[in-house]
């Protein structure tokens, strides 16, 4: 039995269960019972008991269905014909029309390039024995996928080094030091702090922690950690305070919103393109977008990459910044060439 096989697997993660769960989806028109979905999909097959005692199987496929539909992908729940009412014959579904691209998404011949690479890599690397087995079962079940994409399982890595040990600390209220880069110095120091919240805000991973050498709460990028994550023996902390998570995301999003750049961009470049999707305020005729920002270094950095397709008009800290940052690498390239 699946589930009785996977008792001694490793747990399968969050994001991985989804990932193949939408694929599941999206691979038959006609949709999935709930049943074929436990019973084929990675991240329930490994659990499920076929002789019966799925409820807490059941439980989860309900939260990732809420997950899946909160992440703007259209779930869509079909009754049977011949047993209406009946929650057993409920079929699912993603209409693969309504998760295409818009037509008006139009990407660059380098991102082309770079999209088909990604789609070879996943095609000739990616294909693995949980996902054959799974195209197999759904095939013993009469479906007839309608293209590939089911037999796709890529492992997904969007999360910083640092993620999963701050993670295992924080449940453990494990007290944890590595080494952080501050921008403008020129070596990372030794931090010793209490993991409180683990957050994602504006694609980038924050720590919020009670730093122990400062003695006082602190915010850190997780891709400014240096090294590794150690945990402290001996060094524990009480439960962090409920709904902290929601509290420092509206700290992070009050942050942002108190920061403001003006920036001209040259027309019909990818500066124009990628910032111009942000903009808070938009000049067409003098080419200037108006982007907030949460922190000053990373932007300059994002601003930097772009070289002469954006000029920052103000604030003026980040146009010296930015500034900064683009005489270095003219700097780095004078001192190669001498070499």
């Amino acid at each position: 039995m699946a589930g009785a096989a996977g008792m001694g697997e490793s747990r399968v993660p969050v994001e991985d269960r989804l990932f193949s769960l939408v694929l599941a989806l999206l691979a038959t028109e006609t949709g999935l019972l709930k049943s074929e979905i436990l019973s084929s999909v990675r991240g329930y097959a490994e659990r499920y008991d076929a002789s019966g005692g799925n409820a807490n199987l059941e439980r989860q496929f309900e939260r990732d269905k809420d997950d899946i539909r909160e992440l703007g992908i259209p779930l869509e729940t079909v009754e049977s014909p011949d047993r209406p009412g009946d929650n057993q014959a409920l079929r699912y579904r993603i209409p693969k029309g309504q998760y295409d691209l818009p037509d008006e998404v139009r990407f660059t011949p380098d991102e082309l390039t770079l999209l088909g690479l990604a789609a070879e890599v996943w095609r000739e690397a990616s294909l693995s024995a949980d996902s054959q087995r799974a195209l197999t079962k759904l095939r013993s079940f009469g479906i007839e996928p309608r293209e590939p994409v089911i037999g796709y399982a890529p492992r997904l890595r969007v999360r910083d080094a640092a993620f999963e040990p701050l993670r295992h600390a924080l449940d453990r209220r494990h007290a944890v030091r590595f080494r952080y880069l501050k921008p403008g110095e020129a070596e990372p120091r030794l931090r010793t702090v209490n993991p409180l919240a683990v957050v994602l805000h504006e694609g980038r991973w924050h720590l919020h922690a009670y730093d122990r050498d400062a003695a006082g709460p602190r915010t850190f990028l997780l891709s400014r950690i240096v090294g590794e994550v150690e945990s402290v023996p001996g060094m524990r902390f009480d439960a962090p305070p409920p709904g902290i998570q929601d509290r420092i995301l509206a700290e992070l999003d009050d942050l942002r919103l108190r920061h403001a750049a003006d920036l001209a961009v040259t027309a019909g470049t990818d500066a124009e393109v990628r910032l111009g999707k942000r903009a808070v305020l938009r000049d067409e005729d003098a080419g200037v977008i108006r982007l907030h920002y949460t922190d000053a270094a990373v932007f300059a950095d994002e601003l930097a990459a772009y070289g002469p397709e954006v000029r920052v008009i103000n604030p003026a800290s980040l146009r010296e910044a930015v500034r900064g940052r683009l005489a270095a690498v003219a700097a780095t390239h004078r001192d190669e060439g001498a070499a």
